[in-house]
């Protein structure tokens, strides 16, 4: 299989011409039907999960994963589907709501600092920090409860988080730990098929809120402050991959290719036994092979 067909096309290491319309939430990349995209998947997930024991034993690297999208784009499905087969033990999920007094109380990157993954683990983020740059970026309200001090809310204020989350990046990479952001791209008509199928479906109810189709209607807003924070903080020590998300089954195709193909460039492999430890393995073999019933 050539993996680079699902990965190169939608990975952004440098912003600076980036313009979301050049990319198509259709996009299947000649896969023509799900069937064909679970073999791939399901490819993909036992190459993770060999891949994820060497990296836990190994305990050197961490390995953050960020999903960030309009609502009803898949991430939940994505994550459930896409880390099906990984060990719990060395994987954690923090999905990211409003913020609460305490973490009001901090600076926005705070909440998430502390539930960085450690070395040996995956940590999957879903919603981040960016929510900083996007939601609270079109709702002054939400910037106001932050209680910053008057005079460092500027013109210059998205500029300058920008920055710092560019910074903040570059030294998670140096300290050993992979970043790898996602934006799952879902159209405007896609989306609202799906919240129609969550109001006509009593089970689905309780995943949409008026809140949910409120947001919608700025949906031009919201697609100039993803395009604008991709072109910000796309990065070759975090880049962002645009997935194509009207399509789930081939959406969870692009995000497991890209997650094995970086678990592959860490050149993980089991801990090294040198010989005084093999030494005293011997000897608790031969205590164990002479033990008494």
């Amino acid at each position: 299989m050539n993996r680079e067909k699902f990965i190169k096309p939608f990975g952004v290491e440098n912003g600076k011409h980036f313009r979301l319309k050049d990319h198509d939430p259709a996009e299947t990349r000649g896969l023509k039907s799900q069937e064909d995209a679970a073999e791939l998947l399901t490819q993909g997930i036992h190459q993770m999960t060999q891949l994820q024991d060497k990296l836990y034993a190994q305990d050197r690297w961490a390995l953050l994963i960020m999903f960030q999208a309009m609502d009803a784009a898949g991430k939940d499905s994505a994550i459930k589907h896409v880390m099906s087969g990984v060990n719990p033990q060395g994987c954690e999920v923090y999905s990211f709501k409003q913020p609460s007094e305490e973490e009001l109380d901090h600076d926005y990157l705070w909440r998430a600092s502390k539930v960085l993954p450690r070395r040996g683990h995956i940590g999957i983020f879903n919603r981040s920090y960016y929510e900083e740059v996007l939601v609270v970026r079109l709702h002054d309200e939400l910037l106001r409860r932050e209680r910053l001090p008057h005079e460092l809310m500027t013109e210059n204020i998205w500029k300058e988080r920008f920055e710092d989350i560019v910074q903040f990046e570059r030294y998670l990479a140096r300290n050993g730990t992979v970043i790898r952001k996602f934006f799952l791209n879902v159209s405007k008509e896609e989306q609202k098929r799906r919240f129609l199928e969550r109001l006509k479906e009593p089970e689905k109810n309780w995943k949409l809120s008026p809140a949910d189709v409120a947001e919608r209607g700025r949906w031009d807003d919201y697609m100039a402050a993803y395009e604008k924070m991709i072109a910000h903080t796309a990065s070759e020590h975090a880049p962002w991959y645009i997935v194509p998300a009207d399509n789930k089954w081939f959406t969870r195709v692009v995000v497991a290719e890209v997650i094995v193909d970086m678990l592959e460039k860490m050149n993980l492999s089991y801990p090294r036994v040198h010989a005084p430890q093999k030494k005293e393995l011997q000897a608790a073999m031969t205590r164990l092979q002479h033990e008494r019933a």
